[in-house]
């Protein structure tokens, strides 16, 4: 399914390769113009990237990672006024791209929804607004104010950054004589690969450990009306670093429970005034009920958006670009089948050897092996989702049996490491 559009008719604030790398069957060329700052072009090799991409037609550089002058910016770049569709490549972009698209007079998430969907205590302070469950919460600008909310939890906690994606910086601490420590990690995380590497604004925020299975719910919303629904399983790194490592679309929870999570989900979007766009949000369902966790005014990562397509037999990614479009694409109301991803995570040290790529693409129901490391890689320990080593994208009739086909298959997969 292509989405119609001219030269420079749709932008992207944030250079993504593996969105954009998804978007080659759906754009003609020259259609988009990528929004990047300047030191991520030069440090990612961005103009080269791009240039072998045929739908992108240009790439401007343009600081707004602490704030976009979009007045300014359309001054420069008179031909960005062409655009008939802003979309942020990134999480670092989605307020800059909420800021064009509102200048432009566009579709968008909305920058009252973007500004508080990019910042996890404002997100936190609207849903306490909106009576949604929170786990307690705090901002602590301390080790020690950190410590102490530790010990009112029972001496444990979650420490996050307020203004970071990816699981970066994100810790869950079960010592409070770990707690300094783990706090001054959160204060100053390691720069994102798609971030800049000053002035990004960050504080750290407490919270109380939840204890339940983890979900995500993916709304496509059009002026404000949810067009779409779907509730995703997800699997996450035992222990400290809560690093997801696998998703299946669609859930297997019962349909009370799913309609559940749809239903706080949404009523999280109307609280934040959520225009148009997709709203991926993430909640641990606890005794007392779904518990907000995350929540992202773009696309999901992780290949989700791939999980929804299969699943639902459709092009999500092309409905979505449509509906920020202002039209109004049809989509199933039910799945026809599942999808899974999991993920590869190798043991830190220099990767010695890969083995069994061939045969986990040959397990029953797999449809792509991506393994990202070769023999001489360095790899790290896996502190967020950029420091995975691949991944398995399987199919199956239900939930559980795409699941089984992943697990199977990242079985197969040995990445050594010495």
């Amino acid at each position: 399914m292509q989405v119609d559009l001219s030269r420079d008719e749709m932008v992207i604030v944030g250079f993504a390769l593996d969105l954009l790398r998804g978007l080659d069957d759906l754009l003609p060329a020259a259609s988009v113009v990528v929004v990047e700052e300047p030191d991520l072009i030069r440090r990612r090799d961005v103009e080269r990237r791009c240039a072998a991409l045929p739908f992108v037609s240009r790439v401007v550089a343009a600081e707004y990672q602490t704030g976009l002058d979009a007045a300014a910016l359309l001054a420069r770049e008179p031909g960005l006024a062409a655009a008939r569709l802003v979309v942020p490549g990134q999480e670092y972009g989605v307020l800059a791209a909420a800021q064009l698209a509102d200048a432009l007079g566009l579709p968008g998430a909305g920058v009252k929804a973007a500004e508080i969907f990019t910042d996890k205590h404002r997100m936190r302070l609207l849903a306490a607004a909106a009576g949604l469950t929170n786990p307690a919460f705090a901002v602590v600008d301390t080790a020690a104010e950190a410590t102490e909310f530790a010990h009112r939890q029972g001496g444990r906690c979650v420490l996050k950054p307020t203004r970071r994606a990816g699981s970066l910086g994100v810790q869950i601490v079960t010592d409070p004589a770990l707690v300094a420590a783990a706090w001054a990690a959160s204060a100053d995380p390691e720069t994102p690969p798609d971030a800049i590497a000053r002035g990004l604004p960050n504080a750290v925020l407490a919270e109380q450990v939840l204890t339940g299975t983890e979900h995500s719910v993916e709304l496509l919303i059009a002026e404000g009306e949810v067009r779409f629904g779907n509730v995703t399983d997800k699997r996450v790194l035992a222990g400290g670093r809560p690093v997801e490592t696998g998703h299946t679309v669609p859930s297997a929870l019962p349909e009370d429970a799913r309609r559940e999570l749809l239903d706080v989900a949404t009523r999280l979007a109307g609280a934040a005034g959520f225009r148009t766009g997709v709203l991926h949000s993430e909640w641990i369902r606890t005794a007392d009920g779904p518990a907000l966790v995350e929540c992202a005014a773009r696309l999901p990562g992780d290949l989700i958006s791939v999980l929804i397509s299969v699943a639902y037999e459709c092009g999500f990614v092309a409905a979505y670009l449509r509906t920020l479009r202002g039209e109004r694409p049809a989509l199933p109301d039910a799945p026809h089948g599942a999808a899974a991803v999991e993920f590869l995570l190798a043991p830190p040290g220099t990767v010695t050897s890969v083995d069994g790529v061939r045969a986990a693409s040959r397990v029953p129901g797999v449809l792509d092996v991506g393994v990202g490391v070769t023999v001489g890689d360095r790899v790290a320990e896996v502190t967020s989702s950029a420091r995975r080593s691949g991944q398995v994208l399987a199919w199956g009739a239900d939930p559980a049996e795409a699941t089984g086909a992943v697990a199977r298959a990242a079985a197969q997969i040995r990445i050594t490491t010495g």
